[in-house]
């Protein structure tokens, strides 16, 4: 469908976000920076935190962001309404002595970050971005911007590659070049550090990512599509923002249906774990300190879980035209055609029916349609953030996103449309 105007302007300032974020502790910032620029209140978890009803505050936590609003009228039995996504994305992480190479190249040690479809990587300008800890205590974030590249070995070379397909060695193929010259006379981690403003000398520590350097950008006929790396789950992260500054706006007149919650968990491609992670203590010792501060009892604070709802939201697969086969065929979503309620009977999504009949409310009270997404009995379905946190805190989760396509891909595939429309129904999911 054409998009509008509105839609459009949302594309591009996903793109700006996307481009401000290509580590997730660069997304942690940037959801930060984008809600201080709106009233929010940065804490720190080591410091005491305000008691009192009414409030709009957010905290990082590494790769991670929570952020929310607490009405003025909030009791300690009043349900929080959570949005729930992840900053980081598949690709590749910094390796320790991470200055290689070989036959006059300068190339970078990587090792793979979850599940990326490793050819999509290849021959694109690529940047090079996280933190630094360094010797005074300081933690600084880096980024370089275009330095390195994967180039491919030519056809001239592998003649087979057309018909017998690409299968990169993932120790010795995917380690890309930043330059030409002697890797024991120069320092990839010195290019970090010079992006960052430091000395390379008083780096202690170092967590960095490869990410895709080009900017998003809308394009096909009607401007459907959208396309840019690190879509899942940054196109999520970016909903929740824009609809928790939405939200935000008239909180002190209670509009709210309760205390909205953004929470950007890290590690989600690596399953969770982590003190960042969805599955680790992050959302739970933030929402134990919220009702803490609201004089809630541990009865209470459950009584609110009770009341509480979390739209766990991350992308899923939109119908591929050449490759149907992959998909249901009945329940085929398609890029374009509004965001999607994701469903699945061996609960890799937390949906049910009581979710679903929600889910249907806040789509129609925001005016979107809405998809249903499930997968082919024989290709195996990937999970989110929803069970873990269902799982864990017994909020109950709905799973939803939007339908994409290369998902995994260096590179993503988005309907301008369905980015704004999922915007939409957070704003809905988060008001009375």
């Amino acid at each position: 469908m054409p998009a509008t105007q509105v839609a459009l302007s949302h594309a591009e300032d996903l793109a700006d976000f996307v481009a401000a974020s290509p580590s997730s502790y660069h997304a942690a910032e940037e959801v930060a920076r984008r809600l201080e620029s709106v009233g929010f209140t940065r804490l720190n978890e080591a410091d005491a935190w305000p008691t009192q009803s009414g409030g709009r505050f957010v905290v990082v936590r590494d790769g991670a962001a929570i952020g929310w609003v607490v009405p003025t009228d909030a009791a300690p039995t009043t349900p929080a309404q959570i949005f729930g996504a992840h900053t980081d994305s598949p690709g590749f992480k910094l390796k320790p002595k991470p200055t290689t190479g070989s036959r006059g190249w300068l190339q970078a040690g990587v090792e793979v970050y979850g599940g990326p479809l490793l050819n999509s990587w290849l021959d694109r300008e690529l940047r090079l971005a996280g933190r630094l800890a360094l010797a005074d205590g300081r933690v600084v974030l880096a980024d370089t911007g275009p330095l390195l590249r994967l180039p491919q070995l030519a056809v001239h070379l592998d003649r087979g590659v057309n018909n017998n397909g690409l299968a990169l060695d993932k120790q010795n193929e995917t380690q890309p070049v930043w330059g030409l010259g002697d890797p024991t006379e120069e320092d990839l981690l010195g290019e970090l550090a010079a992006s960052a403003g430091v000395d390379a000398a008083d780096i202690r520590g170092f967590d960095a990512v490869v990410a895709d350097s080009a900017r998003g950008a809308v394009f096909g006929k009607d401007d459907a599509f959208f396309a840019s790396g690190r879509l899942d789950d940054l196109a999520s992260v970016h909903a929740g923002v824009m609809a928790l500054a939405e939200a935000s706006a008239g909180s002190a007149g209670g509009e709210l249906r309760g205390i909205a919650v953004l929470a950007a968990f890290d590690h989600e491609e690596l399953g969770s774990e982590s003190r960042s992670g969805a599955a680790g203590p992050f959302l739970e010792d933030i929402l134990a300190r919220i009702y803490a501060g609201l004089g809630a009892d541990a009865t209470e604070q459950r009584r609110a879980f009770a009341a509480s709802w979390h739209l766990s939201s991350d992308v899923g697969h939109s119908v591929h035209p050449n490759y149907a086969q992959k998909h249901d065929p009945a329940v085929q979503p398609l890029l374009g055609s509004g965001p999607i309620l994701k469903i699945n009977a061996n609960q890799r999504y937390a949906t049910d029916a009581i979710g679903a009949a929600a889910w249907a409310r806040w789509c129609e009270s925001a005016g979107i349609a809405s998809q249903e997404f499930v997968s082919n009995n024989t290709v195996p379905c990937g999970s989110t953030i929803g069970p873990i946190t269902a799982t864990r805190l017994g909020i109950r989760t709905v799973d939803v996103g939007i339908p994409i396509l290369s998902m995994h891909s260096a590179r993503e595939l988005a309907g301008v449309a369905d980015l704004h429309a999922l915007t939409r129904v957070a704003e809905s999911f988060f008001a009375a």
